[in-house]
Parts: structure tokens; C-alpha cells; sequence
């Protein structure tokens, strides 16, 4: 279980209440198809297909992804039930989040 103070999921819960954020499989491919994603976050426990699908689809539309915490610990970050992605679409938050990714 990742800490209460994990500052990436902080990040990704302020970004969700400031509607920067969609979760969920479907929104967050509608996104990246669209554009409008600026960084995917795929948990660690999804499954390896979805994982699959996520880095097929962010390479070819060019979104850095990464593969982050637990279902649970993303969907409470972002107010919801368990999540298995999430996508950022402020270009500023996102390259605040992959900062932090790459320290982690």
C-alpha cells in the first residue's frame, strides 16, 4: 500500500477536482484518441492486456504513460471506486506528476 502522503496521487487528486483528470478505461483512451491527455497513469495491478493496450496506444499518439500504485490507492486519489487509469490533460500538472515519477 502506497503512503497517505504519496505526493503523485496527491497530484492526481488535486488534478481531478480541478477537472484536469479523466479515470476509467473508456475516458481515459477517449483522451489520449483525442488528444487531450497529457500523461496516462496505468496501475500496477492492472491487467497485462490493458497494460498492452495503454503503451500500444500512448506510443502511438505520443503520451508519456507510466504505470503507477494500486487500483484502490488511484481511485481514491481521484474520488472514486478502484481505477485502473487515469489520464491528466493539463499539460503544467502532468509535467509536474512525470517530474515526481521519474524521482520515484
Amino acid at each position: 500500500m502506497l503512503p497517505m502522503n504519496d505526493k503523485i496521487l496527491s497530484l492526481l487528486g488535486l488534478a481531478a477536482r480541478g477537472r484536469n483528470l479523466v479515470s476509467g478505461e473508456f475516458s481515459t483512451e477517449k483522451a489520449v484518441k483525442s488528444r487531450k491527455a497529457a500523461l496516462v497513469i496505468v496501475s500496477s495491478e492492472a491487467s497485462e492486456n490493458t497494460k498492452k493496450m495503454f503503451t500500444n496506444m500512448c506510443e502511438f499518439y505520443d503520451t508519456p504513460i507510466y504505470f503507477y500504485g494500486t487500483k484502490e490507492a488511484l481511485g481514491k486519489a481521484v474520488g472514486k471506486e478502484m481505477r485502473a487509469s487515469a489520464a491528466v490533460t493539463d499539460q503544467g500538472l502532468a509535467e509536474n506528476i512525470i517530474k515526481r515519477l521519474e524521482e520515484a
